[in-house]
């Protein structure tokens, strides 16, 4: 099972930012994909971003514009860089891992099966 370490989050205020990274160790060479993923207070997880090993980019809608996906294979890290954060954007942010699946896009939220602790992330009005 892929080990999945997230770190970055913090409290800020609305229009401020934050970078997270997730640094994965063990059967690494089986990703696929890595995402980021969150939840808030009462609410279910939704996926916000994720990337294919190739590059490609998925985001969800209220976040395109503002976050972005990167990686760094040599260190399998993956970062989320989030910019003009809302109150909205608070949560517990999760890293995600998914190996190739057949047929399944890395947007495919619903498919990761690796996951970290989680890093919060509050942004006050």
């Amino acid at each position: 099972q892929v080990q999945l370490v997230e770190s970055g989050g913090g409290s800020v205020q609305a229009g401020g930012s934050l970078r997270l990274s997730c640094v994965a160790s063990a059967y690494t060479y089986s990703i696929n994909c890595m995402g980021w993923f969150r939840q808030a207070p009462g609410k279910d997880r939704e996926g916000v971003a994720a990337i294919y090993t190739g590059g490609t980019q998925y985001y969800t809608d209220s976040v395109k514009g503002r976050f972005t996906i990167s990686q760094d294979k040599p260190k399998s890290t993956v970062y989320l860089q989030m910019n003009s954060l809302k109150p909205e954007d608070t949560g517990m942010y999760y890293c995600a891992a998914m190996p190739w699946r057949y047929g399944v896009s890395c947007g495919n939220f619903g498919r990761y099966s690796d996951w970290g602790q989680g890093t919060q992330v509050t942004v006050s009005s």
